[in-house]
């Protein structure tokens, strides 16, 4: 894969302008206040599919050929991604087969057939992201689908790309940016622009305890095998291409894990405190600072909220559970 440019994500900017939503970047008073530094949330759970997915969907499908299109395409996703290429199947009349594992919230998988009506062929496989990738690609070969990739495409982390852009054109006064690390699309095209634009700026990724193979693979350069559990942060849950990992490895700072505790005060503390309905992918960077796994004092910190696609009773059992 090609590293991708500054310019390209401001390209994508300029295609998605009017597309998808630029959504609001709010400072948090409390956070502020709580870590002794300016914390800015970006909302990204306010896409009209509920997180940032539809800026990669939409700037990769948009540009494939007129044959590619005829053909249709074939995604896995945990959820949120999927929702995207729906979105953007339905826009451009491109038929697309999408493969979820069984952790994909039920929530996730009705928003996928409403978003992308008759566009959409959803297949439920496996129980973890990696069984639903490996379909969706063996189908893809068989077929001869296109592929759509949720992270290792030069498209699709440009389209992830445009959440950074907007948040330093915005808050050009920030100096760090958490991002939630899954797959590394979103953290790569954020690192790309951020760095061009601000090269002093910090860009920190935030897994979970229970998917973390960017914190075990940073240290030592290449992609390390390890063992995935269930998570409140489903949309996180998966292996990492050594691709990413060569580009994270110039252009982000550090990786950090939270615990399912960590998250889960932090979908709380979103909810109670910003009124905001937060996945647990869209809520690890906010764990990372009320945990203290990274500091915000005296500096001017982005966090990217990803996503708000919780399944209900997950979201119910967090605030009964949770007391802040």
């Amino acid at each position: 894969m090609i590293w991708p440019k500054a310019r390209d994500v401001l390209l994508a900017a300029q295609f998605l302008r009017g597309k998808v939503r630029h959504t609001p970047i709010e400072k948090s008073l409390d956070l502020s206040e709580m870590t002794d530094g300016s914390v800015y949330l970006k909302w990204e759970n306010l896409q009209p599919c509920g997180s940032f997915k539809i800026r990669g969907a939409l700037n990769k499908m948009f540009h494939m050929s007129e044959e590619e299109r005829g053909r249709g395409v074939v995604t896995a996703s945990s959820g949120n991604h999927a929702q995207g290429v729906a979105v953007a199947s339905k826009m451009l009349n491109i038929k697309a087969v999408i493969f979820v594992p069984g952790v994909c919230p039920t929530n996730k998988q009705r928003a996928i057939k409403r978003l992308g009506g008759n566009a959409v062929d959803l297949r439920v496989v496996g129980h973890l992201y990696d069984d639903a990738e490996q379909a969706a690609r063996r189908l893809a070969r068989d077929e001869g689908l296109t592929y759509v990739s949720s992270y290792e495409d030069h498209y699709i982390i440009c389209g992830a790309g445009t959440v950074g852009l907007e948040m330093l054109l915005d808050e050009p006064d920030l100096d760090m940016l958490i991002v939630p690390a899954g797959g590394g699309g979103l953290i790569s095209g954020i690192a790309t622009i951020a760095k061009a634009l601000s090269p002093g700026i910090k860009i920190i990724g935030v897994q979970t305890v229970a998917s973390m193979p960017w914190v075990v693979s940073w240290q030592s350069g290449r992609v390390v095998d390890v063992t995935y559990s269930d998570s409140l942060a489903d949309g996180l849950t998966g292996s990492i291409p050594q691709s990413l990992l060569d580009l994270a490895r110039v252009r982000v700072d550090d990786f950090v894990a939270v615990t399912e505790d960590d998250i889960a005060r932090a979908i709380a503390f979103l909810h109670c405190k910003h009124h905001q309905i937060v996945e647990g992918a869209g809520a690890v960077g906010v764990a990372a600072l009320l945990s203290g796994r990274v500091s915000a004092k005296g500096r001017h910190v982005g966090v990217v909220i990803s996503g708000g696609n919780i399944d209900h009773d997950a979201l119910m059992g967090v605030l009964e559970k949770v007391i802040l």
